[in-house]
Order: C-alpha cells, then structure tokens, then sequence
C-alpha cells in the first residue's frame, strides 16, 4: 500500500475541498488519462484496488502512470466511544482529489483496451471519473 515514510504532523485538520485542480489537469506522461469530475478522498486500498484492475485488464502490456498520492492522514475514533477526549488515532491515508484532476495515465495500449481498464479502474474509486486522451494522441 502506499503511504508516506515520514511526516511532520502526525494528525491533520480535515481542511476544505473546494475549487478545482491546480494542476495535473491534462494527460502529461501517457497517451490516455482517468480525469476526476467529483471532488473526494482516494485511500490507499482504492488506488491499489485500481492500480491492478488496470494491470489485470492491460495484461501487463504499456505503461502505467499514477499522479495521485495519499499523504494526508485520517483519523478516526474507537467504535462506541463516548464524545469528547480529543482526537482520534490516525487511520489510514488518502489523497485529496478535486474535479479536473488525471488521476492515472496509461500508454503502449490500443485506444478500446485502454477505455476499457480505466473504465475497470473508475468503478473502484469513490468519485466520479472520465476517460481522456493526451491532446496529440494517434489512434492505433
């Protein structure tokens, strides 16, 4: 699973998602793109969980990008605790994705079998998605 090696700040207020992406909004390293249209956090689990749908349908043919980190921890208090006594203990981790943002890049595959396995890819994640080709992408 990903997460950081090191953090300065063990637990982190849950801040606000508002706006769009600042960046990473086009395709940059492949030819072929999964664009969030929602605003969210992504787990760890769930890029994993899309990481190898994509693999899986690829067949280990081309190349796949991943633009998306989870370094920002949450946390969570016991099951049936009482309110109050301060916050909880760190969870897990997730990345903060806002709408325009490409999430995963795909390249070295035809354009049907990669629509296909960013398709696979979206149904894991928790936030709407689109496919997206790189502006000067040729068709094979």
């Amino acid at each position: 699973m990903l997460l950081p090696k090191k953090v300065k700040h063990r637990k982190v207020q849950r801040g606000r998602r508002r706006g769009m992406a600042k960046g990473q909004t086009t395709v940059h390293f492949g030819e072929y793109g999964l664009k969030a249209l929602d605003r969210g956090w992504i787990t760890n689990r769930q890029i994993e969980a899309a990481r190898v749908a994509m693999t899986r349908k690829i067949k280990r043919g081309g190349k796949v990008w991943i633009n998306i980190f989870p370094d920002k921890p949450y946390t969570k208090k016991p099951a049936e605790t009482r309110m109050g006594s301060g916050k909880g203990n760190p969870e897990g981790w997730v990345a903060v994705v806002k709408p325009g943002k490409v999430m995963f890049e795909l390249a070295g595959v035809p354009e049907d079998l990669a629509r296909e396995a960013l398709r696979l890819a979206g149904h894991k994640l928790p936030v709407k998605t689109k496919f997206v080709m790189r502006e000067g992408a040729e068709v094979r």
